[in-house]
């Protein structure tokens, strides 16, 4: 997912990957239900890593769901990470109040319902709708074979914990220097949200793409690798 980036920081950045438990060529027999009920489990391992390299000041780079969770991660272990970038963020995806995630409760159910009874279908139907970019299938096509790769009931499990997730109230909390980078046209994240997201972390960024879809860092990593460069 992060290859295009990744590979234009290296040559003036120590850079680390890695894969979720559960996801890519983690080990699955890691995966705990329980654990990863809450982003907090995932925020855990993000916190076991930096100790295990012995991480400090270090710049956190997250897509969607994983920006909240490497904020959360900021907390749980402060001095590890003094910069946060987050791209296409959202603290919560079902609208609340006065608030816009982008989804309806009864929305985001029957989402579930779908992935739980056809994981490949669902993969199939949400990877041109996320990646958005229509003129260019083969980006949605990497994004659905790495949906069809992940194990259906972790898919599941990360979607329930991922679209039932509400972490507005942690916003404010945050103390890392942080980056908004936001798409146009983008389903899951909407421009309300990243502007949200601006307006509730003190010491935030928020830069508007011209990238359009869900995952700048597949169909637009020059962009994203250009706004990122400036802000460190």
């Amino acid at each position: 997912m992060w290859t295009d980036v990744a590979r234009r920081f290296e040559d003036a950045f120590r850079v680390v990957l890695f894969d979720h438990v559960g996801a890519g060529r983690s080990d699955l027999t890691a995966y705990d239900s329980r654990k990863y009920s809450t982003l907090q489990g995932y925020a855990g391992d993000i916190v076991e890593i930096g100790r295990e390299l012995e991480l400090a000041d270090a710049i956190f780079v997250g897509h969607s769901v994983s920006a909240v969770i490497g904020a959360l991660a900021s907390m749980q272990a402060p001095g590890m990470f003094s910069d946060l970038v987050m791209v296409g963020p959202s603290p919560c995806y079902i609208d609340k109040d006065d608030y816009v995630g982008g989804f309806s409760r009864e929305q985001v159910v029957e989402l579930l319902d779908f992935l739980a009874d056809n994981h490949l279908g669902w993969s199939a139907a949400m990877a041109p709708a996320i990646m958005g970019n229509a003129e260019r299938p083969e980006l949605s096509g990497t994004l659905e074979n790495s949906f069809c790769a992940t194990d259906p009931e972790i898919a599941r499990e990360f979607a329930t914990v991922t679209f039932l997730s509400d972490n507005r109230a942690d916003l404010p909390s945050i103390e890392a220097r942080t980056l908004i980078l936001q798409c146009q046209e983008d389903i899951i994240a909407p421009i309300s949200v990243g502007e949200y997201v601006h307006a509730n972390i003190p010491n935030s960024q928020f830069k508007l793409l011209s990238a359009t879809g869900h995952c700048p860092n597949l169909s637009a990593p020059d962009e994203v690798t250009a706004a990122i460069r400036e802000f460190v």
